[in-house]
Order: C-alpha cells, then sequence, then structure tokens
C-alpha cells in the first residue's frame, strides 16, 4: 500500500519559477507529486521539472499531449527522458495515439535505463458538465463519456486516468482495481469551490476509491500550505 503522503498531488499552478521553486523547497516530504501545467511550463520549460528531482522529489507534467499519433509519440519520448514520474494525454485523441504514447515512453526508459512514466489519460476536464458537452457537440451523457474513454485508453495500454471523483466508481467497474485512478476537483470542505463542478472532499475521494487526488488553490493559497497539506493527508489516512 502506497503512504498517504504519496497519494497527494500539489499541483504547482503559479505563474513564476522562483515561487514554483519556493513551494517546492516548503511542500518536500509533505506531498507525493508536483504537478507542473501549461502556465509555469510555458514560463520556465523543462528547468522546472529538473528543479523538483534535485529536491528529491517526483515530477508530474500536465501538459494534455492531443495531437497527430507522431507528434505525441515524440513528446512522449520527451517527457520520459526529462524524469517524469507522470504525464498526462489527452483520451480524445484516440487509440493510436495514446498506444502510441506508452510505447514510445517505454522504449526511452529502457533505451535510457530510467524509470518508466506512468502515463495518465484525461478524459473530461473536472470543470465541465454535460451543457458544455453539448456546446461542443458531445450529446452523450457525461458519465457515459468518461467511461468510454478510461475503456479506450485501458485498451491502449495507459496506465490509468484523470477523471472527476464522481465517475471513480463507474471507472472502476469497467477498468478494474490495478487501473489508476487520478482526481482533481477535490477540495477540503473548508474551501470554496472555485471553478470545479464535480468534487468530493480528500476523503470522499479515497473512500470511493481514488489512487491519488489533486490539490492546488487550498494548499498554495492557505495561511499555512505545510499544515494545510498536512491536514489533507491525515485525511486520506
Amino acid at each position: 500500500m502506497m503512504d498517504p503522503r504519496e497519494r497527494l498531488i500539489f499541483a504547482l499552478d503559479v505563474e513564476h519559477f522562483t515561487e514554483a521553486q519556493r513551494l517546492v523547497g516548503l511542500l518536500r516530504e509533505h506531498v507525493g507529486l508536483f504537478k507542473v501545467g501549461k502556465q509555469l511550463f510555458t514560463h520556465s520549460g523543462p528547468k522546472v521539472i529538473d528543479m523538483i528531482r534535485r529536491k528529491g522529489e517526483r515530477a508530474f507534467l500536465d501538459l494534455k499531449f492531443h495531437d497527430i499519433p507522431h507528434t505525441v509519440v515524440k513528446a512522449a519520448e520527451e517527457a520520459a527522458k526529462l524524469g517524469s514520474a507522470m504525464f498526462t494525454i489527452h483520451s480524445m485523441g484516440g487509440y493510436e495515439m495514446m498506444k502510441g504514447a506508452v510505447e514510445s515512453s517505454r522504449n526511452i526508459a529502457k533505451q535510457f535505463n530510467i524509470p518508466k512514466p506512468l502515463i495518465l489519460a484525461v478524459t473530461i476536464l473536472t470543470s465541465m458538465d454535460e451543457t458544455i458537452l453539448e456546446e461542443v457537440g458531445i450529446k452523450t451523457p457525461l458519465e457515459q463519456q468518461v467511461v468510454r474513454l478510461a475503456t479506450l485508453a485501458k485498451r491502449a495500454g495507459v496506465h490509468g486516468v484523470v477523471a472527476s471523483p464522481r465517475e471513480i466508481r463507474l471507472i472502476r467497474d469497467h477498468c478494474g482495481a490495478n487501473f489508476l485512478i487520478v482526481t482533481p476537483g477535490v477540495r477540503p470542505a473548508f474551501v470554496a469551490k472555485d471553478d470545479q463542478k464535480r468534487i468530493l472532499t480528500p476523503g470522499e475521494a479515497i473512500k470511493a476509491g481514488a489512487d491519488y487526488i489533486v490539490v492546488g488553490r487550498p494548499i498554495k493559497d492557505a495561511d499555512d500550505p505545510v499544515k494545510s497539506a498536512d491536514a489533507i493527508v491525515e485525511e486520506i489516512s
């Protein structure tokens, strides 16, 4: 079983490298992984992944690769070379794109004798609901669409998915106990919902079967980020 701390992913959603460095220094040994998204990676590039690793922590590169298969294959190779413990692709890219990312990152890890990264497929963003899905032409019920994308990702060899905590049980039923589920949209009861629509508390998400939970603003914006992180780990326990 994983240590409860390892199951908490901190979303390092900050504007500048120096702020990222400060938070990693503050929260190292209090969270399991540091998630680097589009804003920080666009600003700071690969050096932020290197910084996290040099501090002895694990990096989760969350860029949601979604392009033609060849392009995503090459991006997956670079994500593996960076030493990312996890990275994301988008399930809407389809089977061939996902399968290519899995195979290319595995081959690069073997070639360079480095750990094989975990690849997670994004299903439906937690900021979306059925009204938004209809706006983009998807008329399938949201939960049904999530299950469809998750099972497609599993068939392509992806290690798990990023999905709303409210879809955890459905994904477990269709994809099994060994399929990883990483859940954003997790908010302690004492904080605002922000722009997330499908949320649960950390304890609820873990009880529902999440392997990892992602928390950002409730830790980053807290008066005492370490205390907030430790409280969430305690709830996971």
